[in-house]
């Protein structure tokens, strides 16, 4: 399902009804955005510049395990921010075989605290309820306080905390 949510009348934020920014809006990614949906990605996760434009290339081709939709956040026509989801066969504190999750999240430094985090996550719980979904999954790296404090002040649930391990067999 792919959506956007426009900016109140008057120029207001929809959710807090402050004149912060002359035009924001939520919508889903198109191949347009390659080059700044990279960036944001690459502030993330500073991997690799061409990893992500690869990753961004599969999911508009339909070839992506890892992502299933993307919203982005705009704020006076620049995308500032983005949320990823996919859905995976498990979830820790799940039940259900098949549960939508947020592989991504991020809002540039400048635009932080003033609630589009939010909205990009309220985007994807109503993404995932469109969907026939009744549960949103999540995690933040261990070491992540600010992370893990965003999703607690919006309604997740910590469900568990491991170490995960990887072996490479010859």
């Amino acid at each position: 399902m792919r959506g956007s949510v426009q900016g109140a009348p008057g120029n207001r934020c929809p959710y807090c009804d402050c004149a912060r920014y002359k035009s924001m809006n939520i919508r889903s990614a198109i191949r347009d955005d390659i080059e700044h949906w990279a960036k944001l990605r690459n502030s993330l996760w500073p991997d690799s510049y061409a990893v992500h434009t690869t990753e961004i290339e599969n999911y508009f081709s339909n070839a992506s395990n890892n992502i299933r939709e993307c919203f982005l956040i705009e704020v006076n026509d620049s995308p500032v921010g983005f949320i990823e989801l996919n859905v995976r066969s498990y979830a820790e504190g799940s039940n259900y075989p098949e549960v939508p999750y947020v592989e991504g999240w991020y809002v540039e430094n400048d635009f932080r605290g003033k609630g589009l985090g939010k909205m990009l996550m309220a985007q994807a719980e109503t993404w995932a309820k469109l969907n026939g979904y009744s549960e949103l999954a999540s995690d933040a790296e261990i070491d992540n306080k600010v992370s893990i404090k965003a999703h607690k002040n919006l309604g997740f649930k910590e469900t568990d905390r491991i170490v995960c391990f990887l072996k490479k067999l010859k």
